[in-house]
């Protein structure tokens, strides 16, 4: 398939520049993938859809202030750094700007001293290797400092910071957030625990490249990013059980959808597993664990809207964001919000 395939017109004043309050009164497409039938309703009703003993798997990732800004300490230049991946040794993976400023072996301050760092090397795709100094506890330091680094189509200023992490986030690590979560509140998710639905979490950092174009035409030829993950015991047994009873696994989000299918596919099984994942789902892929998702709105031609409707199907997929756009829904992260059962 050609990424035009994937290539939808969105008029700009449909991007969602500040998320709905409260959480859960996002609206709500559900579709039927069998079907193709369409269903408009508030994030709220999401419990109508959902039976005792299915199990919904979150990611409870939480997302870094990562963007900071120093100063160059021989000059006082101002530069501003993008922490993506852990290295581990104090060593972050990072994008900096402008780049000229920040060769290798030179040192920054950032809060009158309160961190400082040095870049100890300049990879191939112009990233640089960081490595940071200070006393006390980095992530705090962070949430000092540090600004959320929001998706590049929000230009508007986020007031509270915590709207762009779900209520579960919990394993810090994120460079964006996994935005599906946004729309549940503590309240709704203690609603679906009574109804007899069980939760299960899994852990995947999501990467800048999350955002990342595909350039290739042939989306085949396209080379996904690489993000880690984490499957813990408890929540690959939930998995097995909940299929043992012929009942659904829903993945909320695309980021818990990529984490159940990479270990099924790697693995044969669903089980404990941690490692780095690449994978590109997109039409034709056959899925191995989940049986329902829920997902917000993704750019045209972007590897989301791919994975969507490898799970949907095509032509439901296009269909249905197609309607959206009629509808007036609010796209991409602070957006709403679509069941795909």
């Amino acid at each position: 398939m050609k990424k035009s395939d994937f290539y939808y017109d969105l008029p700009k004043e449909l991007i969602a520049q500040h998320p709905v309050e409260p959480r859960d009164h996002s609206r709500l497409m559900v579709v039927d993938r069998k079907t193709g039938e369409i269903e408009h309703r508030h994030f709220y009703d999401v419990i109508d859809y959902l039976e005792p003993d299915d199990c919904l798997i979150i990611n409870d990732t939480r997302v870094l202030p990562a963007r900071i800004y120093g100063v160059k300490e021989e000059t006082g230049a101002v530069v501003e750094f993008l922490l993506l991946t852990n290295k581990g040794d104090d060593v972050w993976e990072s994008i900096a700007g402008p780049g000229k400023r920040a060769k290798t072996g030179t040192k920054f301050s950032f809060s009158d001293g309160l961190l400082k760092a040095e870049v100890v090397d300049v990879l191939e795709n112009g990233n640089r290797l960081v490595r940071f100094f200070y006393d006390g506890n980095f992530y705090e330091i962070l949430d000092k400092i540090g600004q959320m680094p929001l998706p590049p189509y929000i230009t508007e200023k986020l007031e509270d910071a915590e709207r762009y992490q779900t209520v579960y986030s919990k394993n810090i690590g994120s460079a964006a957030a996994p935005t599906a979560g946004l729309h549940f509140t503590d309240e709704l998710l203690e609603k679906i625990k009574n109804k007899g639905v069980r939760i299960g979490r899994v852990t995947l950092h999501v990467g800048l490249g999350t955002f990342r174009p595909v350039k290739a035409d042939d989306i085949t030829q396209h080379t996904m990013h690489s993000e880690h993950y984490w499957l813990p015991k408890e929540t690959a047994d939930l998995i097995n059980e909940t299929h043992e009873k012929n009942k659904r696994v829903i993945a909320v989000g695309t980021t818990s959808c990529r984490t159940l299918e990479s270990v099924a596919a790697f693995k044969g099984i669903i089980e404990e597993a941690e490692g780095w994942t690449d994978i590109f789902i997109y039409p034709g892929y056959e899925f191995k664990c989940i049986d329902g998702l829920i997902t917000n709105f993704h750019l045209p031609e972007s590897t989301l809207i791919m994975l969507v409707s490898a799970f949907c199907g095509y032509e439901n997929t296009m269909n249905f964001y197609k309607k959206a756009v009629e509808e007036k829904y609010r796209f991409f992260s602070f957006g709403d919000a679509a069941f795909l059962r």
